[in-house]
């Protein structure tokens, strides 16, 4: 529906194995511009990737209460192995903005599926870590009593418990704040997807905020795609700002893509320590996503 809202977006094709005949439906009826097409199960899958210019792919399993991200990790990991196999042969050259959880985990798994087509771009390969941005605005807004339109807080490292390395020393507008605050923050950030877990009681996940956060996301891709300068967002892509293969970080996006990397700029002694830990995690998640696809 957000997408739909979008005066960016010309053609929304919507693609599911369940469900999206009812969707296509309820949405085509809402006056905007976006022409809307739904396509159903394995065998429209093709068809709904032919020609596009952005690809977002939320598709999975929700998390319930108990479950990690990493729970989810096996049939999430399917999906996002068969829609990239379909981009591959379809869409190449679209930008391809991955949600599905776990992110540091499915990302890789994309970026194996491209290598294998020959058709891997690591610039159109867009991990979201949108929501930790959001979250990390909101509750530095929170603690500074002001508007989190406001509030820009970096989150680097990856999207999921300790990976999540948000990066208050570089808050703007530039804040101090004590180490309570700071330890109190980050685990506030980290945890936030819990947060929706445990208050949904068994009912799912953070969906509300993810679909918000998931199309300010591509609305600066699509901005990006469109010619506008200057597009800076944080996101979970193949990258050399650190030693590890992946990792979440400010880029510039332009029309191909990734177009450069930000410095990570001045840690604090706090965020250094944090992460060296968050680098630990993240090897492992990205072997995972990569023995996925080798085995």
């Amino acid at each position: 529906m957000l997408m739909k809202i979008n005066p960016l977006v010309s053609v929304l094709h919507l693609y599911d194995v369940v469900n999206t005949p009812g969707v296509t439906s309820d949405i085509s009826h809402m006056d905007t511009a976006a022409v809307v097409r739904g396509f159903l199960g394995q065998n429209q899958l093709e068809d709904a990737l032919t020609g596009m210019d952005l690809v977002i792919i939320p598709a999975g399993v929700p998390r319930k209460p108990g479950m990690t991200r990493d729970d989810l990790f096996n049939i999430n990991a399917g999906i996002v192995k068969t829609l990239c196999e379909a981009i591959a042969k379809r869409c190449p050259k679209a930008i391809v903005n991955v949600i599905s959880n776990p992110v540091n985990s499915t990302v890789p798994i994309a970026a194996e599926v491209f290598k294998r087509a020959g058709t891997y771009d690591p610039k159109r390969l867009l991990g979201v870590t949108m929501l930790d941005v959001v979250r990390a605005n909101t509750f530095v807004a929170e603690v500074l009593g002001l508007d989190p339109r406001d509030v820009d807080v970096p989150v680097v490292g990856g999207h999921a418990g300790i990976t999540i390395l948000p990066l208050l020393s570089q808050v703007k507008p530039h804040s101090s704040f004590t180490t309570k605050e700071i330890e109190y923050l980050t685990d506030r950030i980290q945890n936030g997807g819990t947060e929706v877990v445990e208050a949904k009681a068994g009912a799912g996940s953070a969906t509300l905020s993810m679909a918000y956060a998931a199309v300010k996301f591509a609305d600066a891709c699509l901005r990006a795609l469109k010619g506008e300068a200057d597009v800076i967002q944080c996101a979970y892509v193949d990258s050399q700002v650190t030693e590890l293969p992946f990792f979440a970080s400010k880029v510039r996006l332009g029309r191909d893509g990734v177009v450069e990397f930000l410095p990570l700029g001045p840690l604090s002694d706090y965020e250094r320590a944090s992460l060296e830990k968050a680098k630990k995690e993240l090897a492992t998640s990205v072997e995972k996503g990569v023995a996925f696809i080798r085995k």
